[in-house]
């Protein structure tokens, strides 16, 4: 991938008598082109591209933390990152600079100084995701990898309603798909969950202090499940309290979700 230089005269040097700084970087991504998150070893992600970004910058990367673990072809309308650093540019400066080295499917919407105490992933106080279902008989080539095509009639109301015993606190261990990084508490709280539609697009949003993993996905093919009559409308209740992944509906694709907001209290 070719980048033309960037032209900011960053110069890299002994950093070590200056102030130390805690930088928060808010981005967006099409995670369409990405295999999550996470660095891997034979696959492209946005933690590599942003660490080759800042590396092309600094000569090397600091140590970063990342808001959330985003899954291959999960997108993100806001997604927050850490990075300490003795380095003086100025923030401004430091957005134009990354997004010069970055793909186009990223980008950096700010960057600004935060406590040193602060951790983008441990200081959130909870996130919004967003799923979105493209509801048509025709598929629309636009939203392509971008929203889960679903031909079959929804009622968006009625799924609202159902939806609305996810909200409180909860064992999801349901919703959740079981491995070596889920374990201890599978309690969340969850304090809104919304299905509404705007023309032949259903949205489904979810807002809690934190999430499991593929936790969203299930919930909302649980509620597509239950829309096909694969379980009766008052059937959620009993799904939740039985903490068994057996009893809820399929994992919804990864194409429609994305991470809208992160919530912190600075």
């Amino acid at each position: 991938m070719q980048h033309l230089p960037v032209k900011d005269n960053i110069e890299n040097k002994d950093n070590n008598e200056r102030p130390l700084r805690n930088l928060l970087f808010t981005l967006r991504f099409d995670g369409s082109a990405f295999h999550g998150w996470q660095i891997q070893h034979n696959a492209i992600t946005v933690q590599q591209v942003f660490q080759e970004a800042v590396s092309a910058i600094f000569g090397s990367c600091p140590d970063i933390k990342g808001s959330s673990r985003t899954d291959s072809g999960v997108h993100a309308n806001m997604f927050c990152i850490s990075m300490k650093t003795s380095h003086p540019i100025p923030c401004e400066r430091m957005q134009a600079a990354v997004n010069s080295h970055l793909p186009p499917q990223v980008v950096v919407t700010s960057v600004r100084e935060v406590p040193l105490d602060f951790h983008a992933r441990y200081s959130a106080l909870g996130k919004r995701y967003v799923y979105k279902l493209h509801n048509s008989r025709v598929r629309d080539p636009f939203l392509r990898d971008r929203a889960l095509w679903y031909r079959r009639p929804i009622d968006a109301d009625m799924l609202n309603t159902v939806a609305q015993a996810y909200v409180g606190s909860h064992d999801f261990t349901s919703f959740c798909t079981l491995d070596k990084r889920e374990i201890g508490d599978f309690v969340r709280t969850v304090s809104e969950f919304s299905v509404w539609r705007e023309g032949e697009m259903v949205y489904f949003s979810v807002t809690a202090d934190g999430f499991l993993y593929n936790m969203v996905r299930i919930m909302v093919g649980t509620l597509l499940f239950i829309s096909e009559g694969g379980a009766p409308a008052d059937s959620l209740p009993g799904i939740i309290s039985a903490c068994d992944r057996s009893m809820a509906g399929p994992t919804a694709p990864a194409c429609g979700l994305y991470l809208d907001k992160v919530f912190y209290d600075i």
